[in-house]
């Protein structure tokens, strides 16, 4: 199960990773006549039988009330391939373009728009998650090292964060803010916001765990030797709580990547034309994307294999995410039931 974990994790990022080589359009190209068009998938052998390289047949719009298209059987249409730097395209883009997996309401490949959207959404997961446990590491290591009032006013901070709902935090700080900004803006609005939220969970660990290690032998004598307070918390201390902060980095990414989509699907997120996870899934609610237009579900099917695959990998490498009382020592441990 954690090989088919990782595989999940590897297809997702590789395809993020390879959007401008896979994705056979832009994401923010229309074509007028093709809105709501269903996938359109390759064949080798035509209705006479006979096997060809592979080929699309063209749509055409058979009702435009209800939407609905219709294979035009009579005429091939060859894939290119390599061609302008993708992997894969129609021989006459203008007339049969190739949808992988349909078009949305703006006739945009929905396919491209995946994969051009799981950069954004994946990207904001990753930094967010990168930015929460360096925050809640320094907020951690800062108050078991230096104890005292500083110890508890630090903890009590993280407390108050961690009694709240998350996600409802995340909505009221996001509310509060303009509703209209770049995407640049919005990405790292997000991604600080998201860190702050995440930050407790990490220096709450962290906190039990410099604690705990400061009282050991390796660190009364590092302090003996003339390590500097900042030396002995960075370069000694910090390290032995790495294992902890690699797993909450990988609880993290996943309740992110939610996060977002809980966002952009609320309007408070990613703004069209911007192609992220949540803003298609916003834009599908708009639709009959569960009885006509179920291709346009696809990112949540994406979100799914990301959430799927890092809960494969933590739970087959014998991982609980945890997290540590400010209050008990480091060999106590309780199980976590906040959730992002």
């Amino acid at each position: 199960m954690r090989r088919l974990g990782l595989s999940f994790l590897v297809v997702v990022f590789a395809a993020a990773a390879g959007a401008p080589f896979l994705a056979p359009h832009a994401p923010d190209v229309k074509f007028s006549e093709l809105l709501y068009a269903p996938p359109t998938l390759p064949h080798v052998v035509d209705d006479a039988g006979a096997w060809h390289a592979p080929f699309i047949y063209p749509w055409r719009l058979a009702d435009r009330l209800e939407q609905r298209f219709e294979q035009n059987r009579s005429t091939r249409m060859p894939l290119v391939w390599l061609r302008g730097g993708r992997i894969a395209q129609s021989s006459d883009e203008a007339r049969a373009p190739f949808l992988l997996v349909g078009a949305d309401g703006s006739g945009r490949d929905v396919f491209a728009r995946l994969l051009f959207g799981a950069r954004t959404s994946l990207g904001l997961a990753l930094v967010a998650a990168l930015g929460a446990t360096l925050l809640g590491g320094l907020v951690g290591g800062a108050a078991g090292y230096i104890g005292g009032i500083v110890d508890e006013a630090l903890m009590r901070a993280t407390d108050f964060v961690l009694v709240l709902p998350a996600i409802y935090v995340v909505l009221a700080l996001r509310a509060v803010l303009p509703l209209v900004l770049s995407s640049g803006i919005v990405f790292v609005m997000l991604a600080a916001i998201f860190a702050v939220v995440g930050a407790p969970f990490v220096a709450r660990g962290v906190r039990a765990i410099v604690r705990s290690e400061r009282q050991l032998e390796y660190a009364v004598a590092a302090r003996s030797l003339g390590a500097g307070h900042a030396r002995l918390l960075v370069r000694h201390l910090l390290p032995a709580a790495s294992g902890y902060v690699v797993v909450q980095l990988t609880v993290l990414v996943p309740a992110f990547i939610v996060a977002e989509a809980t966002l952009s699907y609320v309007g408070l997120g990613f703004q069209d034309p911007i192609a992220s996870w949540g803003a298609m899934l916003q834009e599908a609610s708009n639709t009959r994307a569960l009885t006509d237009f179920r291709w346009l579900l696809s990112p949540a099917a994406a979100i799914f294999l990301v959430v799927l695959g890092l809960n494969l990998v933590l739970q087959q490498s014998g991982v609980n995410p945890v997290t540590i009382s400010s209050d008990e020592p480091l060999g106590r441990l309780r199980s976590d039931s906040h959730s992002l």
